[in-house]
């Protein structure tokens, strides 16, 4: 395999990035609106067990919605103690009544005061096709002190373990 090849994600790193998003819970959705630039939103990730797909609820319309509905190109980013992930992929707004009925929980509510019967209530699925992950047991002062202790010896920090993985 030379540098570019990435490697097809198996058990093991699946099972990976379901702890990170688990222990994250809320990602980044990045699209690229009309005018090309790159805009980031919060969203709680909903189906947490990570099988190459991520679902988020959302309004429809909305501005990310009409961004995925021209380009469908997106960047999902999520951060917690365990590390962090960066999934890219494309992106696809479902109105499907199981999958909401699915999905819902109290705290979704909370966005939707008409209920999950509001004809706005739309989710947005996200195709991964690759998953670059930075994985750590430490501590995050451990992580800095390595990162502050490289950059004063001029070494690398040993910041844990990083890699991409691809779902297509």
């Amino acid at each position: 395999m030379t540098e570019t090849e990435i490697a097809p994600a198996d058990s093991g790193d699946r099972a990976q990035i379901t702890e990170l998003v688990k222990s994250a819970k809320i990602g980044l959705l990045t699209t690229v609106n009309a005018t090309g630039q790159l805009v980031s939103r919060p969203l709680a990730a909903q189906d947490v067990d990570f099988d190459g797909e991520l679902w988020f609820f959302t309004q429809d319309p909305s501005p990310k919605v009409d961004d995925i509905r021209v380009n469908p190109s997106v960047n999902v980013a999520f951060e917690s103690k365990k590390g962090y992930l960066s999934v890219a992929g494309s992106a696809t707004v479902v109105h499907d009544r199981a999958k909401v009925d699915e999905l819902w929980s109290p705290a979704v509510a909370s966005w939707f005061p008409d209920g999950k019967d509001d004809p706005s209530v739309a989710l947005i699925r996200v195709n991964a096709e690759t998953v670059e992950l930075w994985a750590t047991d430490e501590p995050r002062p451990v992580v800095l002190f390595k990162v502050l202790r490289a950059a004063i010896t001029g070494g690398q920090p040993d910041a844990g373990e990083n890699r991409t993985v691809s779902f297509e």
